[in-house]
């Protein structure tokens, strides 16, 4: 009682502190351009840490330590997987990104695959934002459902109360700053993140070896009491099955290819190539750090409360991550630690926010309307945050109302192999062949859009999953279509 008393205050203080300094940052801001895309002028540390945090959150916090603790040795697969894949597109991606939407002048991820070609731009913008919108529109939801599980486990808050109070956390600085203040509010979250990933697992080691009355007093003792499974890289699958859990492990590699819109706007966003070096430097590091403390706290985990099915094991294996915070530290500390991984968790939503609502306004609306797109810089800023404002309350309505959150969660499945796998393709064919037309992209977008759907409702997930069946399928779409299919203007 005396440690969830002590998490409540330090966080409502940490909440409070983000927010105004979200709102503090959001006060330069000006124009359309530093609403949608801060202007791309960020340090390049900014925006490694933003892109980081934003891609990381709840994964690197929950997920992965969750993985770690039910599965063993046999995670480290995923957590290779999404390095490498992280690691590609810092080094191969991240400059060239931020290059080509500079010739181009691009401010929203649709506005930079249709300036690259603009002689199906239009359709380009509309087809792809119109994807992006409608997936991400749920995905909004399901972060709202997340904070709502979350608070509800920590706290025993109603998760609908928990939904309300993480939009109230997440919505007036979004609305009020744009991609700036989501940035710089990102830049904390990553810093709290890493020094959680890096004390926890330091900390944890020292306990569990000097600790009597828990499972095991080592990790690796804890992976060996736990059975063959979890010494194993393979899980002890063989023949078709140690194939399926090495190519379902590695296949997240395929989405982190520039695909992830809320990912690649921080490359857009960087200011010069000085700044994309620094970027991708702390962005690889911080990665590498990251995904070890990640690793090692699932295996702390066991090694304190056992495997499940164990008298003590845990009954949600995804909050490992604050059951071992709270075993190894005192409440104070905890405490701080855990409001960080909280705030960064529910916080994603507001990158999803942002990145929806600007591709709605910018490539949708104002480019369709004569009376949107003819407006003065201030109006047109206010008509992007009425829309960020309206996305985020129809998004929280349909969290709060829907009661199927197997269906919202379906649909954010859908968004790493569907929106990903699709437009890493898209992305990758974009910089690198010159033959790669306006015309191959909209079929590349909605074949692999109605790709991963069709797999997935199909059953054929059970069998390989589509985040590599979507990119490769695509892939061959793509090539085939950029070679079949007339280009309506030559390039040079």
């Amino acid at each position: 009682m005396e440690s969830q008393t002590t998490i409540l205050v330090v966080m409502l203080v940490y909440i409070s502190l983000l927010m105004m300094w979200g709102i503090y940052q959001g006060r330069s801001v000006k124009t359309g351009d530093e609403y949608a895309i801060a202007g791309r002028s960020l340090p390049g540390w900014v925006a490694a840490l933003s892109e980081r945090a934003t891609g990381e959150s709840s994964w690197a916090l929950l997920g992965l330590p969750g993985a770690a603790y039910a599965m063993g040795l046999t995670e480290i697969w995923t957590a290779m997987g999404c390095v490498a894949g992280i690691v590609t597109a810092w080094w191969l991606l991240a400059w060239r990104i931020r290059h080509k939407a500079d010739e181009v002048n691009a401010t929203t991820f649709t506005s930079f695959i249709a300036k690259s070609h603009p002689e199906s731009g239009k359709w380009i913008r509309i087809v792809s934002s119109a994807a992006i919108v409608f997936f991400f529109f749920f995905y909004v939801g399901a972060q709202f459902l997340g904070g709502g599980k979350t608070l509800n486990v920590l706290f025993g808050v109603n998760p609908k109360l928990g939904m309300l109070i993480t939009a109230l956390v997440i919505i007036p600085y979004t609305i009020y700053g744009g991609f700036k203040s989501v940035v710089y509010t990102d830049v904390v979250q990553a810093l709290v993140m890493i020094v959680t990933l890096i004390a926890g697992p330091i900390v944890g080691i020292i306990y569990i070896a000097n600790t009597s009355g828990i499972y095991a007093h080592s990790i690796g003792s804890a992976l060996q009491m736990a059975g063959p499974s979890f010494t194993s890289l393979t899980g002890a699958a063989s023949g078709f099955s140690l194939g399926v859990v090495i190519v379902g492990g590695f296949s997240w590699f395929f989405g982190y290819l520039g695909g992830q819109p809320q990912l690649s706007t921080r490359f857009m966003a960087i200011r010069d190539a000085k700044q994309a070096k620094r970027a991708r430097n702390v962005g690889v590091l911080w990665t590498l750090v990251a995904y070890i403390g990640a690793l090692a706290i699932g295996w702390i985990g066991l090694a304190i409360y056992g495997p499940e099915g164990s008298a003590t094991a845990l009954t949600d294996r995804e909050f490992v991550m604050p059951r071992v915070l709270l075993e190894v530290f005192p409440p104070a500390i905890a405490a701080i630690l855990i409001t960080g991984a909280v705030a960064a968790m529910i916080s994603t939503a507001d990158s999803l926010l942002i990145l929806s609502s600007t591709e709605l306004s910018e490539n949708l609306l104002k480019p369709t309307s004569k009376k949107l797109s003819s407006l003065g810089t201030k109006k047109s800023l206010l008509v992007s945050r009425v829309i960020t404002a309206l996305l985020a309350v129809i998004a929280l309505a349909l969290a709060y109302y829907t009661g199927d959150k197997a269906f919202i969660f379906t649909l954010v499945s859908y968004v790493w192999a569907g929106i990903g796998g699709t437009f890493s393709v898209v992305i990758l064919l974009t910089l690198f062949w010159k033959r790669y037309h306006g015309k191959a992209v909209i079929v590349t977008i909605v074949y692999g859009i109605l790709f991963t759907i069709i797999w997935i409702n199909t059953g054929m997930e059970e069998v390989i999953t589509s985040r590599i069946m979507t990119f490769a399928t695509t892939f061959l779409v793509a090539v085939l279509a950029a070679v079949f299919l007339k280009d309506s203007e030559k390039k040079a």
